[in-house]
């Protein structure tokens, strides 16, 4: 189990069992910090009480290991993991989660009462799957290590399926096969021989946004507080005994990282881009402005288009779980370019969700200001003329009124609209915008669509505002889900560590305490974030439209993949599988070839979930 996981530890392989208790862990090292054998993994509490198995960093232990040798802890390492047994001794293992501050999944088995707690930070940076197999409990940090075990059953389930045709992800706790979960953000699954695992949140994203808000501050005072943050959350990101980066795309998020690193460090700070031939999809001169105005030490390549498109057979030896966010291509090229040249890369992520960035945000909420009024038997009428709209008329359309960006894919965004016009609240239609792909649930058969995102609940009163109910969402989602998954996966699949400095918990905490005036501004997406960085910047490396790390999936699919495409799709392979209805998928295909119709998502996301069947059912 722990060797089908080498990628995301080449440097090291142990193992640890106990017979009698009826328990084994594997782990496999990437080695960050204390390289010596001394910070070697399964490793066991000083009192010989703990024994753990651990991916990620606790980015405080130093501060934790002070305080623990003043109650008389002895460390025979410099590691974390140390630190975090020694923690778990002293206050026990819920309330030494709850004072790591980090990107973290472990298993940690306590000897004296034989329970195994399985633990995965509050965000979810780093992922942790479990299943019950024959009366066993296991569990891994990717699915493969379960589908090593011989006790374990792929089951597919048909739900997960239409999930990702309609998200392109399954959404947690499920996974692609039934009786298998993903242990969501902010929990601890403790198990005991004899008795059904329980899964209790110890930190939870509902709770965090219905604390009272921060209403004393003004904006000058907010940008200096979220500075400040920052700047400590990237100081303790940068902790690392190997060679250490941070992507760079020249956006808000990752230049405000970048700078926050660069103002820490006395030394040129080293930053990595990837350029794209095609000047549409080609920020690499952002990056390298904004690389230059800092002073880092940049590394760009440019990306011949031959390059990523022979990337997309390897996409399934990525990831083990059907996962169709196409920017898997362009994110895994950043990290392999960079692991040439360094272990642990700091980035951007996550800052979209959290200070608002996402376009669609400003949208929706101006957009249900004036629809949201109308009855709704007369949106659902409007809806279903404005899904109606011939295609061909849209694509002619956007490009003569709109920038390549944002005329990419709109027939794909223009019923996504119509989804949420027809939708019976604000909450719905941003729900509805969610939905990135098809939500025909009649093109996966033994499917009712059953599986799709939950609304957080108890959230309006605190929360009165549509764009922040949406941030809250996406962050508790789509996050998780989609966005750390994906970065997660690329990273590793080439043995980096991807660190993310604007989901620091207390950074999280700090934004959402703020009242919704100084967290976001509909006129200024990431207003408070281009505030930090304008300390850094000047306003003309700021201000530029977001574009997103994107690929011309739709003309791919119909040029260079059209061969790759075909042959994953045709009737004989859709048939055998039973995934899909053959007839309708056979139909969005040639309606997408012949320019009728844009269906590239929902056809990327079929077609990501048949490369996955070949890899990993056959």
């Amino acid at each position: 189990m722990a060797n089908t996981l080498a990628h995301r530890g080449p440097d090291g392989r142990d193992a640890w069992g106990d017979a009698e208790a009826g328990i084994g862990l594997g782990h496999r090292r990437l080695a960050i910090v204390d390289l010596s054998a001394a910070g070697a993994q399964p490793m066991h509490s000083a009192d010989g009480r703990y024994v753990i198995t651990y991916n990620g960093e606790v980015y405080n232990f130093q501060e934790l290991r002070a305080e623990l040798s003043a109650h008389g802890y002895a460390f025979r390492s410099t590691s974390d993991t140390e630190v975090m047994l020694a923690a778990c001794s002293e206050w026990g293992p819920e309330k030494a989660v709850e004072r790591f501050i980090g990107m973290f999944s472990f298993a940690l088995f306590d000897r004296h009462t034989r329970t195994l707690r399985l633990v995965r930070d509050r965000l979810g940076i780093k992922p942790l799957y479990w299943t019950v197999a024959d009366g066993m409990l296991v569990f891994g940090s990717e699915l493969r290590a379960l589908m090593a075990h011989p006790a374990f059953r792929r089951d597919v389930d048909h739900e997960a399926i239409a999930a990702v045709l309609r998200y392109s992800y399954v959404p947690a706790p499920a996974t692609v096969f039934r009786g298998t979960f993903k242990l969501p953000p902010g929990s601890i699954l403790a198990a005991q021989p004899g008795r059904n695992p329980v899964v209790t949140p110890y930190w939870q994203l509902a709770n965090v946004v219905a604390r009272r808000k921060n209403g004393h501050l003004d904006l000058p005072e907010a940008i200096e507080a979220v500075d400040g943050l920052l700047r400590d959350s990237v100081q303790r990101r940068m902790i690392a005994d190997v060679p250490l980066g941070a992507f760079l795309s020249g956006g808000t998020d990752s230049s405000a990282v970048v700078a926050a690193m660069q103002a820490s460090s006395h030394r040129p700070a080293r930053t990595f881009t990837i350029g794209f031939q095609d000047a549409t999809y080609n920020e690499a001169i952002h990056a390298r402005e904004v690389a230059r105005h800092l002073g880092t030490d940049h590394t760009e390549v440019t990306i011949e288009p031959n390059i990523a498109l022979d990337l997309v057979a390897q996409v399934p030896n990525w990831f083990d779980e059907p996962f169709a966010d196409s920017s898997q291509l362009p994110t895994y090229l950043v990290s392999q370019v960079t692991r040439r040249h360094v272990t642990v890369a700091l980035s951007g992520d996550g800052g979209d969700e959290l200070f608002g960035g996402y376009p669609k945000y400003a949208w929706l909420d101006r957009f249900w200001r004036y629809a949201g009024h109308l009855p709704h038997s007369l949106r659902i009428a409007l809806g279903r003329l404005t899904g109606a709209l011939p295609e061909p008329l849209l694509r002619r359309s956007a490009a003569a009124l709109l920038d390549p960006g944002r005329a990419e894919r709109i027939e794909e965004k223009v019923r996504r609209l119509a989804a949420a016009l027809a939708s019976p609240t604000g909450d719905q239609a941003a729900l509805a915008i969610a939905a990135v792909g098809i939500s025909d649930p009649s093109l996966v058969p033994n499917a009712r669509g059953g599986l799709v995102l939950p609304l957080l609940s108890n959230i309006e009163q605190p929360l009165p505002d549509l764009i922040s109910r949406m941030q809250a969402q996406d962050m508790a989602t789509y996050l998780p889900d989609d966005i750390l998954t994906k970065v997660d996966r690329c990273s590793m699949a080439v043995s980096l560590e991807a660190r993310v400095p604007l989901l620091d918990h207390r950074l999280v905490e700090f934004v959402w305490s703020l009242p919704a005036s100084l967290r976001h501004d509909s006129r200024v997406p990431k207003h408070l974030l281009r505030g930090v960085l304008a300390r850094y910047l000047p306003q003309s490396l700021i201000d530029r439209p977001k574009r997103g790390f994107s690929i011309p999936l739709a003309d791919w699919l119909r040029g260079p993949l059209r061969d790759w495409a075909g042959d994953l799709l045709t009737p004989a392979k859709l048939a055998d599988e039973g995934f899909f209805d053959v007839a309708g998928v056979q139909n969005l295909w040639k309606r997408h070839l012949s320019g009728a119709e844009s269906n590239a998502t929902g056809l990327w996301n079929i077609l990501m979930v048949r490369a996955w069947a070949d890899r990993w059912l056959h």
